[in-house]
């Protein structure tokens, strides 16, 4: 049994500084921001050790755990996502009176389970990391404990997950049972040397793919998603529309391409109804809200939909698309979330669309930025969010499914109406209340980086796009 601990090197130091920071806080050191750097420092240091190491195809952990180019491309972007999170936290959770230690610990926790996720090789290494995250992601819904709606949405997100939970473990109690192993290349070979899958084994895929479908709130499956987005404190909001997702559908691409890729024909059609659910109620429902949190959530549920176009078609090309497409979904909704901790009335937090009267008048530069993100997330050219989706609709395109590409298509221009009337409200509307003024100095940075990304990305795509289709192709190759 190999019991190799190199592939999990960035997860050991993540570990190590969680426990550490958890015991100076108990033991008396209490300087919240400080942690908060400190935790920082660490996913930073994890993501040093992850982009310097081999990047060859290793498993360790007697098969538990595997580390490949697609790994270390998914893990960088959850490492990226969370560190972002914990900074926005910093002058949000003072004003908010919520400035705890335990809360960026508590990230740290839940991006250990995202990282472990992304490199299980075992239904029960893939059920572990899965817990960790779910378990810390609980706490962090309701941390604002003083109010009702932190609380409700905490409660709700803790029922909602256990059923998803509960679900998924049985999908993987009924794999284990008709394979005879929880192990992924296991899986893979009885799969191939079989010459029809039994239904239990497809039902049980089935039940695994609803439990993640759950996770990355994908239609139907999604009803929690608006009542989280809204209810949870901003920063962890912006959480969890950035690191869990792009964790979540790293590990579903990686099961539905290795186990169980020789079943595409069974799994493709459930992706391709899921795809179009979700891209259905997003573009519909969306167009109705009035808080900004509650859109944000339904537009992550119409970009799930955009990124499952391309795992539906099963092929290299298609996985490259959807690696793509979480990169400049992570820059869109850093930025997006970014420009939302920035609007404050009277020292209150506004969450109102309506309330973003004039906010191009009182804060031209944020306006510009916000606008920009949102006409990205629309998929207008020449910002990233046009070449996100363009790469989805080629990949669907060579794979012959043309119908989807076009319905696709479709649901993206319905989706432009709810983006566009942001911007018409700050730029249009009568001039409203003045927003607070000065913006705190990090979430001004966060704001820039991400517009220099999303408008930029246009002259220097390569970046992403090449080592995307690298790792999509550790897929395929093994």
């Amino acid at each position: 049994m190999n019991m190799n601990y190199t592939p999990a090197v960035p997860e050991i130091i993540l570990a190590c500084f969680s426990m550490i920071l958890l015991m100076a806080g108990v033991f008396g050191f209490k300087r919240s921001r400080t942690i908060s750097w400190l935790c920082v420092a660490s996913l930073i240091i994890a993501a040093i050790f992850l982009l310097t190491a081999k990047m060859d195809r290793i498993i360790g952990l007697g098969g538990f755990f595997i580390i490949d180019i697609f790994a270390v491309y998914i893990k960088t972007l959850i490492l990226l996502g969370s560190a972002v999170a914990i900074i926005m936290s910093l002058t949000f959770n003072e004003r908010e009176s919520i400035n705890q230690f335990e809360f960026s610990i508590m990230i740290l926790f839940a991006t250990i389970g995202m990282l472990m996720m992304v490199s299980a090789n075992d239904l029960i290494a893939l059920y572990l990391g899965l817990e960790l995250q779910s378990l810390s992601l609980y706490v962090l819904t309701s941390f604002h404990r003083d109010t009702l709606r932190s609380s409700e949405s905490g409660l709700k997100y803790f029922i909602l997950g256990a059923l998803s939970s509960g679900i998924l473990l049985y999908g993987c109690s009924m794999i284990y049972g008709f394979t005879g192993t929880t192990n992924f290349s296991t899986i893979s070979i009885v799969i191939k040397d079989s010459t029809e899958p039994s239904i239990g084994l497809v039902v049980g895929l089935v039940l695994l793919m609803t439990g993640l479908c759950f996770k990355i709130s994908a239609a139907p499956f999604h009803m929690w998603t608006p009542d989280v987005y809204e209810g949870a404190p901003t920063p962890v909001t912006a959480l969890f529309s950035i690191a869990p997702k792009i964790a979540a559908m790293g590990l579903f691409i990686r099961i539905l391409i290795e186990p169980f890729g020789d079943l595409i024909d069974k799994w493709q059609q459930i992706i391709i109804v899921i795809t179009i659910l979700s891209m259905i109620i997003s573009a519909f429902t969306a167009i109705a809200q009035e808080n900004i949190k509650r859109l944000m959530a339904y537009s992550s549920i119409g970009h799930i939909g955009f990124a499952l176009v391309g795992l539906a078609t099963g092929t290299e090309e298609g996985i490259r698309a959807v690696l793509i497409y979480l990169a400049i979904y992570l820059f869109m909704n850093i930025g997006v979330f970014a420009c939302v901790l920035a609007m404050r009335q009277n020292e209150n937090t506004v969450e109102n669309i309506s309330d973003l009267s004039g906010f191009s008048k009182s804060q031209p530069l944020m306006a510009g930025i916000f606008a920009a993100l949102m006409f990205s997330m629309a998929g207008i050219p020449p910002f990233a969010g046009f070449f996100g989706k363009f790469y989805i609709f080629i990949a669907a395109i060579n794979a012959e499914l043309i119908g989807l590409a076009i319905f696709s298509v479709l649901m993206s221009v319905v989706s432009c109406y709810y983006y566009l009337r942001v911007v018409k409200v700050m730029y249009f509307d009568e001039i409203g209340e003045d927003m607070d003024r000065p913006l705190p100095t990090e979430i001004s940075v966060l704001a820039g980086m991400s517009a220099v990304v999303v408008i930029f990305f246009v002259v220097i795509p390569w970046t992403v796009t090449d080592f995307a289709k690298i790792a999509a192709g550790t897929l395929f190759t093994g």
